[in-house]
């Protein structure tokens, strides 16, 4: 049995994903988190194969908590699945340790089938994440700007871009204000802009928030 546990902090996303499991005859959901805390909670006392996890959720991303379960229990997997297009974030999420990546868009059966691909130790993704990767590895010169973020400069930026306040990001992320100010700046250099609403604008225009 393939014991699956669902990340996503919007109620009506894990009930529909319970309805397409439960009609697998070898695949349980054996568990629900709506943030990073509850997911990690779970997996401290529970054991499931395969964690099917949201990028954006409330406090810790789903990029931090991916990070933590790979340093925490390795054995399991994780599968994202995103509102976000590929471009923005599947490269970013694989390098972190996902082993597979779909958008919320994707038929049933295809996270039916992404889920058994992973559980049987191979990589899921798509055709053009694929080909993101092979350009990736042959080092391509046209990588876009936000691509050569961090993972907490992105996260800063998504963050940012959806509104949020220097001071309610530092208290949300642990850092001090000036830290998270910091990671604004260096932000700012790597986009080349001068300003939050040009952030905003660029995290629009590149499909970074939805």
């Amino acid at each position: 049995m393939i014991k699956v546990l669902i990340a996503d902090d919007h109620i009506l996303i894990r009930e529909g994903f319970k309805k397409i499991l439960s009609s697998e005859s070898d695949m349980l959901v054996v568990g629900e988190a709506k943030d990073a805390f509850e997911a990690l909670e779970y997996l401290e006392h529970q054991c499931c194969d395969i964690i099917v996890l949201d990028i954006t959720m409330p406090g810790k991303s789903g990029l931090d908590l991916l990070g933590d379960i790979r340093l925490r229990f390795p054995d399991i997997k994780v599968l994202i699945l995103s509102m976000h297009d590929e471009e923005s974030y599947a490269l970013r999420a694989l390098k972190a340790g996902a082993s597979g990546y779909l958008t919320k868009e994707t038929a049933p059966e295809e996270l039916i089938r992404a889920i058994r691909k992973i559980i049987d130790g191979r990589l899921y993704i798509s055709q053009n994440v694929a080909e993101q990767l092979a350009a990736n590895l042959g080092g391509r010169k046209d990588q876009l700007p936000h691509e050569s973020l961090s993972d907490r400069e992105f996260q800063v930026l998504h963050m940012l871009a959806k509104g949020r306040s220097i001071g309610d990001i530092a208290t949300t992320l642990s850092l001090s204000p000036s830290t998270v100010s910091t990671y604004r700046q260096r932000i700012a250099e790597k986009l080349h802009v001068h300003s939050t609403a040009e952030m905003i604008l660029y995290a629009v225009n590149n499909g970074l928030i939805d």
